[in-house]
């Protein structure tokens, strides 16, 4: 059945079940949602908010209903002509809790001897650090070694360290705890000893990777997911971080066979700035974020980036232009991966000791991987378009420090040689990129923070027109099947707080003078960290007359948010060095902010500018709902979000409010601040599913305007191959600069018959339209030719 649109659902066994998921069919149906996309749906650990630490992969979730709700929820769904896409996780599972991963506790009983040893990619090595033995990081410190007991409670005994349980191999149980724990084929050791007995998701020892390239471990990992393709309850599948694995495009041509040629696949794949997408793939494309740059870029005024680099050189001494960010990426990265990855690090140059026989030096071979991997511009280079990638880094890292060629010889040796090695490297550039950049640089810099983004690029402030289109047209050639999307549960903030912190780019000098006031009056405990927080709470602020303070939940939220901001920063503060009187001088902070006159300033200029937020709100919403690709609804956001990033992004959502709200759009919504988006979203997506062909494979055509405020639209026509356009999509950009100057004379010109803006009903003949008629009430338009009814049926 044809996917034109995604809604995706966090499901969770504590509140929204796959029940609750197939109770909100007849909302979806009637938003215009084609397909339910569901995050992961197989048993993971108890408590679970997620999903994605599976801790058994051969059953659904009893949490969530189990097999049986999937059934019945595919059956809501279908008897609506509506499908199902799930979100599997390949790359890893969650040993959390030993005891719940029944692969992991045979491991940790039997050792090598294990049926499942080979499921796992364990470090067995005698020079690992842990004597061949399987290291854990649970402890405190060795000291805590002295607190193992054995209990005896249960019908086996177990090795003890506080709340935590783990085996013991048959013949192996004594009297001293330290005998037991010393005749295991695991070792307990503390967290920051930098032994880590096997490859991980980033540097999560919650998470451990298992290893697809196994055919064994590909089919016990699959065979649920055979199940539902052979009783055909899934319509596609979402993949999460394929770059983790050993080959992701031999995982994929695997996995294709497995779900046929017709069901949907797309990648969560992380893709670096101009990194082309490898189209030998069996994939429709990514999951978006690379259309969520675009889309939220355009509406950026490049202009106001002098003053934004100026403003955050002189409170921070950052400029978070292209140079310093280069600079910073790659110290972090080196940084990163000589700590918190330095066991990934050590094994792989070990593997390439090994491979090669070279005889530098530990300390030379280390120094020498660390410049590559840190100097790589993307999560992985063994993808078809990038050949010769690695040449080149590698090449530019000799030129640099030529007293390494020699080492810089062997990683080149390894890499040719194409075995554990060469894995092993590509896989460590994937956990370095998404640990320095994505979970570190984007918290340190803070020039315009909606930039700092999941597959972003922070160094450049906006994407001109050209951009856009160009990108956009190469998305409906290429790709016209691929995810596109605004908010995820890993966004590091929602579309709508994105859009509102993107006007400040229209407002700098403004920007500028509030922040140097507000520091005045209430100085924040760093320079930095009070840029960075500035603007994120310049994004959340409520705007419907409450004081933050009596918003619910508001002052927790942002205390949470802040508090894991600062510690993935690392400067300050850290998760694993936590500086206390710090973060009590910035919760201390926060609430002078939210309780002060402060506070009261910075909601006055929310409110002054919200109306410019709204209009970039909408304009990405319906530039990506009718735009190329397949797009996604995140959970929640047809109404307008306040989400930062994970949890906060996760929170339940009521949709008894949104049923309300789209059961009372009988006639077009006039308030801006109430229905508007519910509005765009319904209608756009109604049409989407009325007229497949002029999207998913449709042409596309930018849409150019006339006159003096010609730069402020941005919009595009759809419509099928063979035929003239018969949608069009516009939206008002640097909406500040038309409510200072007006449309003037802009107009638009449409082209063969006669029009009808789906939101407002009004119709318009072809030829020149006044863009001021145009976007009277909203600041987007949805035109459509000879439109006929989107009820269904």
């Amino acid at each position: 059945m044809a996917i034109t649109a995604t809604y995706r659902l966090q499901l969770r066994g504590d509140c929204f079940t796959l029940a609750d998921a197939a109770a909100a069919a007849d909302y979806l149906d009637d938003l215009g949602i084609s397909h339910v996309y569901l995050s992961p749906i197989l048993t993971a650990t108890t408590g679970s908010t997620h999903g994605y630490d599976v801790t058994d992969a051969t059953r659904v979730s009893p949490a969530l209903g189990g097999r049986e709700a999937l059934v019945a929820l595919a059956r809501a769904v279908r008897a609506r002509g509506m499908g199902i896409v799930v979100d599997l996780v390949p790359n890893h599972v969650g040993v959390a809790q030993p005891r719940e991963n029944a692969w992991w506790w045979d491991v940790l009983t039997h050792g090598r001897g294990s049926e499942y040893a080979d499921f796992f990619d364990i470090d067995w090595s005698e020079d690992n650090g842990a004597g061949g033995r399987l290291a854990l990081p649970v402890l405190g410190s060795d000291a805590d070694l002295e607190s193992l007991t054995v209990d005896r409670s249960g019908p086996e005994p177990l090795l003890a360290f506080y709340e935590h349980r783990f085996p013991i191999a048959p013949g192996t149980d004594a009297t001293e705890p330290m005998a037991v724990h010393d005749a295991q084929s695991y070792r307990l050791v503390p967290w920051n000893s930098g032994l880590i007995g096997y490859r991980r998701f980033f540097a999560v020892s919650e998470l451990a990777g298992i290893r697809q390239e196994d055919p064994r471990v590909f089919e016990a990992s699959h065979r649920e997911l055979r199940s539902w393709v052979t009783d055909d309850l899934v319509d596609g599948v979402r993949i999460d971080h394929p770059d983790g694995l050993s080959d992701p495009a031999g995982y994929l041509d695997r996995l294709r066979n497995v779900i046929g040629a017709d069901r949907w696949l797309v990648i969560e794949k992380i893709l670096g700035h101009s990194e082309p997408l490898d189209d030998h793939l069996p994939i429709e494309g990514t999951t978006g974020y690379d259309a969520l740059a675009e889309l939220g870029g355009v509406f950026v005024d490049p202009s106001g980036a002098p003053a934004l680099t100026a403003l955050s050189a002189s409170r921070t001494g950052d400029r978070g232009d292209a140079a310093w960010i280069h600079e910073h990426e790659t110290a972090i990265k080196k940084d990163v991966a000589g700590t918190g990855l330095a066991p990934e690090v050590r094994r792989l140059v070990r593997a390439i000791r090994a491979e090669t026989g070279t005889d530098c030096a530990d300390p030379d071979l280390r120094d020498a991987v660390v410049d590559v991997v840190a100097a790589m511009p993307v999560y992985r280079s063994d993808y078809s378009p990038l050949a010769g990638l690695a040449t080149r880094v590698i090449g530019d890292a000799a030129r640099r420090e030529p007293q390494r060629a020699a080492a810089l010889s062997a990683l080149a040796a390894a890499l040719i040689a194409g075995g554990e090695a060469a894995t092993r490297f590509q896989q460590v550039c994937g956990a370095v990129m998404a640990k320095s950049v994505e979970d570190c640089l984007f918290y340190r810099t803070a020039r315009l923070v909606s930039l700092q983004e999941v597959g972003g690029n922070p160094a450049n402030v906006g994407v001109f027109p050209a951009e856009f289109h160009l990108a956009a047209a190469e998305r409906a050639h290429r790709w016209p099947r691929a995810m596109t999307t605004l908010s995820t549960h890993d966004t590091k903030r929602g579309e709508d707080v994105r859009a509102r912190i993107g006007i400040l780019s229209q407002v700098p000098d403004l920007w500028a003078e509030c922040v140097d006031q507000w520091e005045r009056i209430a100085p924040s405990p760093d320079p930095a960290t009070g840029l960075f927080l500035w603007q994120n709470l310049f994004g959340v602020w409520p705007v419907d007359g409450r004081a933050a303070g009596d918003v619910p939940d508001f002052r927790d939220r942002v205390h949470a948010y802040a508090e894991k901001a600062v510690r993935e920063a690392g400067t300050r503060t850290s998760w694993h060095a936590v500086n206390e009187d710090f973060e009590t001088d910035l919760h201390r902070w926060l609430d002078t902010v939210i309780d002060g006159t402060v506070g009261k300033a910075l909601g006055s200029l929310c409110t002054q500018l919200a109306p410019h937020a709204w209009s970039d709100a909408l304009g990405q919403k319906l530039l990506q709902l009718c735009g190329p690709g397949i797009p996604d609804v995140y959970q929640g956001t047809e109404l307008w979000e306040d989400s930062l990033v994970d949890p906060d992004n996760r929170r339940p959502v009521d949709y008894d409010v949104r049923r309300t709200v789209l059961a009372g759009l009988g006639t077009p919504p006039v308030d801006p601040t109430g229905a508007a988006k519910m509005h765009v979203v319904r209608t756009a997506l109604r049409l989407r599913r009325d007229r497949p062909d002029s999207f998913v494979g449709g042409t596309y055509a930018p849409v150019f305007a006339s006159g003096t405020a010609a730069e402020h639209l941005i919009g595009f026509a759809r419509g099928s191959q063979g035929s003239a356009p018969d949608v069009v999509a516009l939206a008002t950009r640097h909406s500040v600069g038309v409510e200072q100057r007006g449309w003037d004379d802009t107009t638009v010109t449409l082209r063969g018959g006669t029009w009808t803006d789906l939101l407002t009903s009004q119709v318009y003949p072809g030829g020149p339209v006044d863009a001021a008629t145009l976007f009277a009430r909203y600041p987007v338009v949805l035109l459509t030719r000879e439109y006929f009814s989107t009820a269904r049926g």
